[in-house]
This record gives structure tokens, sequence and C-alpha cells, in this order.
């Protein structure tokens, strides 16, 4: 109700500064364990999550505020993306708002401060200050001459100080990048990354969902033969749906509410495709307990988020799992576990 009387006001902002106060305004509160509820623990990987709705990399691009995160009620939290070297990014303006859609349009460009910066950071706050799995988004920069190095790189100097990786080869703000998906790519990248992880540290995939079935079937192989410990599903999608904002034909990689459907479609593939055997986590489009609901009875054992909190607020994260506990409730579940994939068996 709060954030309804005052996103006017920051919505005059441009979404890239509103951005900025945002993460301000988090510095601010003290870094503090969210509300917890037993019938949402979820234990992945290996890793103990006490709720399963995160906050998606994105929106701590350079693990300045992922403390405080926990406290708005998120069960982990991913950082990043992270490249070896500090990069500007694409020129402003690359962020847009499509009100009328609920959606944001971005080509941001893998903006970061770098892995040295990253990791200082990291090193400064003690891991008793985190209240939930942290972990680290990694990816490629942009004039690199062998971007599978970056990620070998990024891996070996960050993964110590998180609870997981994240291979990062699906921003579409990156030229070439998503090409690290095709087949022969892939397996180079994953066995080079592998070997570069600390021994017992989960390594996650992140995944676009602007792929064809033989795309799916390829990386569902690669994924358990490199045994990935977690394949997250997806990033943000180049298409189009029909949109009713102006800004609707920008440049970039489109998330919010028009990215949901295709998002659950390519979570439902992915299980279809791994036969279970990879756990997933579903992302795009999620602004309600019944969106995290419908991704975790599709196949998803966590969920993530970052859009929806541009038109949804702060709290946003602390609803989800409040109104999850409640339908878990109501279908007779004891777990939050038990409903994973109920709908694809």
């Amino acid at each position: 109700m709060l954030y309804s009387l005052f996103r006017p006001a920051l919505f005059l902002t441009d979404a890239e500064t509103a951005h900025g106060l945002s993460l301000a305004a988090l510095r601010l509160l003290p870094s503090r364990s969210g509300p917890h509820n037993p019938i949402l623990l979820q234990r992945v990987a290996g890793l103990d999550f006490p709720n399963p709705v995160g906050l998606a990399p994105g929106y701590d691009k350079n693990a300045e505020v992922f403390q405080a995160a926990y406290g708005l009620g998120f069960g982990f939290v991913e950082v990043g993306s992270v490249t070896p070297r500090p990069q500007s990014g694409n020129p402003r303006p690359r962020v847009f708002r499509l009100v009328e859609d609920k959606a944001v349009i971005n080509r941001m460009g893998f903006n970061n401060d770098g892995m040295e910066a990253v990791a200082a950071r990291l090193q400064a706050r003690p891991a008793e200050q985190r209240f939930g799995p942290l972990g680290i988004n990694v990816g490629a920069n942009k004039d690199s001459e062998d971007r599978t190095a970056d990620y070998v790189t990024a891996t070996k100097r960050l993964a110590n100080l998180a609870d997981y990786v994240t291979v990062n080869i699906s921003s579409p703000n990156t030229p070439g990048l998503r090409a690290l998906q095709d087949k022969a790519a892939l397996d180079d990248l994953l066995a080079r990354v592998k070997q570069a992880t600390p021994a017992g540290k989960p390594v996650f995939l992140k995944v676009a969902p602007d792929l064809e079935p033989a795309d799916i079937d390829d990386i569902a192989v690669s994924v358990i033969d490199h045994k990935i410990d977690a394949l997250i599903v997806s990033n943000t999608t180049i298409t189009r749906p029909a949109m009713r904002s102006s800004h609707a034909e920008e440049t970039g990689g489109l998330s919010g509410a028009p990215l949901r459907d295709l998002a659950q479609q390519r979570l439902i593939d992915f299980r279809k495709a791994t036969g279970g055997a990879v756990p997933l986590i579903g992302v795009g489009g999620i602004a309600s307990a019944q969106d995290a609901y419908a991704r975790i009875r599709a196949g998803a054992s966590l969920v993530q988020l970052y859009s929806a909190l541009v038109y949804e607020g702060p709290t946003l994260a602390r609803r989800i799992n409040e109104g999850l506990a409640a339908l878990l409730t109501r279908d007779g579940f004891a777990h939050v576990s038990d409903a994973v994939g109920v709908d694809q068996i």
C-alpha cells in the first residue's frame, strides 16, 4: 500500500535512476533474516533455502545490498552478472519501463565493477550476515577474445566467496554470447568451468527462453553429462509478444508479465528434456504467489524474480511466500518439495 503511494513519483525518474535510488534505500536497512515458515524450507544442490523465492541477478549487480535483501523476504540472492574486467555496458538510455504491460526492456550490456571489486565487497561482509544462500552470476567481457576463458577466470576468483556459481550464457545484450548455448561450445564451457570450480561448490547454468526443441534437448544432455547442479530457466527474451507500450520495440531483453507464459513453457520443456534429473529454477514474469506456485507445480524447485519489484514494490517476496504457504496448505501438501513437478507427472 505504501509503495503504491510513492510509485508515481518514482516513475517520474528514468528507470535506471530509480534503480539507483532503490539501492541507496536498501543500503540504509540492517542485515536481517526474513520470516520463515517450515513448509517453505527447500534443499537444492546440497544448499538449504529458507524459502524458494530468490532475488534474480541484475538487481544487485555489484554485491552492494544483498544482505539487506534477505530482510525483504528473499530466501536466496544472486548477485551479478560479474565479468573479469570492469565494463560500463551499453550507452544510456538502456532500461525502459513498459508500464501498460508491467514489463521492462533492458540492454544494459553486463555493466559491472569487475570481479576484483565484487570480491572485495564479498570478503568485507561476514558470511554469518547471510540469511540464505548467495549466488554469484558470472559473465564474459564484451571485448574478450576468449569468452570461455572469462567464465573460467571469474569462477576461479569468485566461487569461494559465494554458495553457488551461475554461468550466464543467455543475456541478449552481449553480441554473440548466446552462441555459447550451442552443443560443442557449451560442452567445452561447462567442462572448463567445472574443472575451475572448487570441489563441492554447486554450478548452475542460466539459459535463454528463445530456444528451439533441438536446442533444449542438446542443453539438457550437456547439463546432465557435466553434472551441472541446477538449470535456471530463463533469462529475458528477444521476442516481442503483442504489447501496448510505446517502448515495446526497444532493443534488448524483455522481462516482466509478457515473458510469463514463454518462461513457464520453457520450464515445462526442460523438465521433460531432463526427466526431472536436474533441479530447475523458474524465472520470468513471476509477480504473485499464483505465478510462483504454477512454476513450482511445473517442475521448479526454486523461483527468482526482479522486474515485478518495479511494479509491486519491496514487500513482494514476503507476500509471495505467505501466499505460497496458503496454496500448499489448501492443496494438502505438507512441504513445498512435495508440489515440485506434480503437474508434469
